[in-house]
């Protein structure tokens, strides 16, 4: 046989295409030529194949191989294409059986040994996988990470040549179970006890976490504003199977992926250095940023206005759409971002604005144009602003010990599923024709509003908000629909920083 067919998956965006790895021998000169829109690393492929091949103890053809990759205009990339690569040659050149190619696909990098490396998205092939109704051969370093996906046949092996004696029939693959451990609410995280006094920022922390909504810390140095950001993760509950298939699908892509994290909500915290391509994902190979990351999870932005200007600007269709397009010149990816923001700045350069006991050293000029560098669009798709006050020894000794994150963590699920039965949805992400049915308040609240809007001259964007925000707030309270004094706290919300 001269000819063989090995099925594989290359990556594009969050799904895996199938890709046909196709071997012809010819007689001829001796070559390997490998076609299909293959990359650096993919071409590379011919050398490895090679090495791992005669470390198998198999024979190397000597005659033309032409390797196409199918379909071809779909950009191949990444050493997953190598185990394909290699089992079509000994396929097509009789050294392996190829009976038993139809039922499965082959994703792996080769070693110059013939042993099995693993490789980023594995996750989202073995669940493209299992839709096709195939197992899938891969390393076993990968085992662990493709058995999330339940319903996939995952068949691990550690070199070429145990694969090799699969197919031939001599010493058969086992297949890995699926272990897809129960997501529970327990979070490692840290407590919100911890944090000391600071009411009014608790409040606001439960509020975000209660409606999914955006929230922007300010205060002086040291005042707790990471403290808070970092135990969100805890406050919010449980993620469904699905939304932790998706948000570990997102993590495989990268390589980061750990199976011990299964169900744990990702927080990410970017430095404000990165890069527009790092925050929401880039490279002529297009790969997930840090909004994607963060899916289902908390993106934190401490520093806020030291980020530079058009990486911040990049963030505002992805909070309204939850979802981010990558454009290249031959690639266009989409990767999910229905991330929480969660940001923190000072309210100065020196970061002593309004300090009780220390004061500032910044001109207001200087203060203005530190306030300048976030946009007024960035700032209107805030829900919740609050401000994180410097508390003296006296202050700090004196406040009462607060509440752990399992008590927070109840009401916040309580309300969430108030607003699951209500509307199939959390609060922040209703769409602007369901909120004037499903968000409207009584007539004092409405009036407030009203008022509200008129005097601090707000958008129709920051209307709504104000409206899912007292939403959240009523159904915290377990109010029927918001009052005036829903209202009233989530305008307090929405005041800008140069109101405080």
């Amino acid at each position: 046989m001269s000819l063989a067919l090995v099925r594989t998956r290359a990556l594009d965006g969050l799904g895996a295409p199938e890709v046909t790895v196709e071997v012809h021998l010819a007689n001829g000169l001796p070559a390997f030529n490998l076609v299909g829109l293959p990359d650096t690393e993919v071409r590379e492929a011919r050398d490895r194949v090679r090495a791992a091949i005669l470390s198998s103890q198999f024979e190397f053809p000597q005659r033309r191989i032409t390797v196409n990759l199918a379909p071809a205009d779909l950009p191949k990339e990444g050493g997953r294409f190598d185990l394909a690569i290699a089992v079509g040659i000994l396929v097509a050149s009789g050294q392996v059986a190829g009976g038993r190619l139809d039922g499965v696909e082959f994703c792996g990098e080769l070693s110059l040994t013939g042993g099995l490396r693993a490789v980023r998205g594995v996750l989202a092939v073995a669940l493209a996988a299992a839709r096709a109704g195939r197992g899938l051969v891969l390393a076993a370093e990968n085992g662990a990470e493709a058995a999330l996906a339940r319903q996939a046949s995952v068949l691990p092996a550690a070199s070429l040549l145990a694969v090799c004696a699969h197919l031939n029939g001599h010493t058969a693959l086992s297949p890995l179970p699926a272990a897809v451990p129960a997501v529970t609410s327990a979070c490692a995280g840290p407590d919100l006890a911890e944090v000391c006094g600071q009411l009014q920022a608790r409040r606001a922390l439960e509020v975000a976490a209660a409606g999914a909504h955006s929230l922007l810390m300010f205060g002086p140095p040291g005042t707790g504003k990471s403290m808070l950001a970092q135990r969100l993760p805890g406050l919010l509950p449980a993620m469904s199977e699905a939304e932790a298939l998706e948000s570990a699908a997102v993590s495989s892509l990268d390589g980061a992926l750990d199976p011990a994290r299964w169900g744990q909500r990702p927080f990410r915290a970017p430095h404000h250095s990165a890069s527009a391509a790092a925050l929401v994902g880039g490279g002529a190979t297009p790969r997930p940023g840090e909004i994607s990351l963060a899916h289902h999870g908390v993106l934190f932005l401490d520093e806020l206005p030291e980020f530079d200007r058009r990486v911040l600007e990049s963030l505002r269709e992805p909070l309204e759409t939850g979802a981010v397009t990558v454009s290249r010149v031959r690639r266009r990816a989409e990767f999910p971002a229905r991330f929480q923001l969660v940001a923190a700045m000072n309210p100065c350069p020196c970061g002593y604005a309004g300090h009780p006991r220390r004061s500032c050293s910044c001109s207001p000029d200087q203060v203005a144009r530190y306030r300048r560098r976030l946009s007024g669009p960035l700032l209107d798709r805030v829900d919740l602003m609050v401000e994180v006050p410097a508390l003296g020894v006296e202050e700090l000794a004196a406040a009462p010990a607060g509440e752990p994150s399992a008590a927070v963590r109840a009401r916040v699920e309580r309300a969430r599923q108030v607003q699951l039965a209500r509307q199939g949805t959390v609060n922040a992400r209703l769409e602007a024709g369901r909120v004037a049915a499903l968000c409207a308040p009584d007539a004092a609240g409405a009036a407030l509003l009203a008022q509200a809007i008129e005097r601090l001259n707000l958008s129709a964007r920051a209307y709504h908000r104000i409206l899912r925000v007292a939403r959240t707030l009523a159904d915290l309270a377990g109010a029927e629909r918001p009052a005036a004094a829903h209202v009233a706290e989530a305008i307090q919300y929405r005041r800008s920083l140069d109101a405080r």
